[in-house]
């Protein structure tokens, strides 16, 4: 008779989703996995398959995520660049209060796995492609409603945005300090002005 599942699929995956993200996807063995989760390896292998498969899953469970959590940010924002400013106080917030400085799981692998892996390079391709998209959306509809500048370049400015955020969420990895972050923030939202 076959054994039964004696986890919940969901919870393990957000699991191996926080251990790659503070570890790194070279310095996290199957055996990390088997320890941090608690289950057999037979079931890791029987439910996910092997690293690169669980990998995979955890960093679009990360990324599905994120893009939940910037949607929503902007759809109940009272303005677009009120949406800009609490997304980037988030991101202060959470670099800040994390013991580990783990930063962004998307940024992490760009930088760890980015040249030498042409699939994930394409992946981050169209994450970086799919955020900017979302932020030129929403600085064209701040637009619009006369929030911003007729002339402003939303996907440039959506671009530098990202960047910006991309590169907070580095350098808080090293230099935690809310007054200078909130200081960079402020000059690279001053854009919208």
């Amino acid at each position: 008779m076959p054994r039964t599942k004696q986890f919940n699929e969901e919870e393990i995956l957000i699991k191996v989703m926080e251990l790659f993200w503070e570890k790194g996807f070279h310095a996290t063995s199957i055996q990390d996995l088997v320890s941090h989760l608690g289950i057999n390896r037979a079931s890791l292998y029987d439910t996910f398959g092997g690293k690169d498969e669980l990998f995979s899953r955890a960093f679009a469970h990360y990324r599905s995520g994120t893009g939940n959590m910037l949607r929503s940010i902007f759809e109940n924002a009272k303005t677009i660049r009120a949406g800009f400013q609490q997304l980037f106080d988030v991101s202060i917030q959470e670099s800040i209060e994390d013991p580990c400085r783990k930063g962004c799981f998307v940024v992490n692998t760009t930088t760890e796995l980015v040249p030498g892996d042409g699939e994930l390079l394409n992946i981050l391709q169209e994450n970086k492609s799919n955020v900017e998209a979302l932020f030129t959306s929403f600085i064209e509809k701040g637009i619009d409603e006369g929030e911003f500048h007729k002339d402003m370049d939303s996907a440039s400015v959506a671009a530098m945005l990202f960047t910006l955020y991309s590169g907070m969420r580095v350098v808080a990895k090293v230099d935690p300090n809310p007054v200078k972050l909130k200081k960079m923030m402020d000059m690279g939202l001053s854009i919208l002005d």
